[in-house]
């Protein structure tokens, strides 16, 4: 994963670079704000915090989860949120690299959750697995949030949990 990153990185400053030596217009735009509004997002789902998402998904922010299910509309997101943060109330994002380029950052990482089901919050429920998400950023706002991570773990879990006592 990290041989993947590190080519993604390479490619971008080439790209760069060869802008500069033909002192053209460059082809990418600065991202770094990207990075930032990511950043903040990520921060504001491992705090649990609903308002600070709100504030930073745009209007028309669309969630596709691993398998490929649409959610569109930040209201929509914020229920589905609040769910998700009962559902697993240590949620947590853990980013190892990001890339941006042109209004898309990329993210390479794991998640770790524990599912509050039958059993409660106990280790047989603990849930961790690495993960890879797609942001579109415009305006200062994350319009696009796509996960990719295999969830065999987490179903198996919740499976699990839901045959106990």
């Amino acid at each position: 994963m990290k041989y993947i990153a590190a080519l993604g990185v390479c490619a971008g400053l080439l790209l760069v670079s060869l802008a500069c030596a033909a002192e053209s217009k460059p082809i990418m735009r600065d991202t770094s704000h990207d990075a930032d509004v990511v950043a903040a997002f990520i921060a504001a789902i491992n705090r649990h915090d609903a308002a600070a998402l709100a504030d930073l998904m745009a209007e028309d922010h669309t969630f596709i989860d691993s398998s490929g299910r649409r959610v569109s509309g930040r209201k929509e997101m914020i229920v589905g949120w609040k769910a998700y943060f009962a559902m697993f109330p240590d949620f947590e994002i853990h980013v190892d690299t990001t890339m941006t380029a042109n209004g898309t950052v990329a993210i390479f990482g794991s998640v770790s959750a524990t599912y509050n089901g039958k059993r409660g919050l106990v280790p047989k429920n603990r849930i961790a697995m690495p993960a890879a998400w797609k942001a579109s950023v415009a305006n200062g706002k994350v319009r696009l949030w796509q996960v990719y991570c295999d969830w065999t773990e987490g179903m198996r879990t919740i499976e699990e949990d839901k045959k106990s006592g």
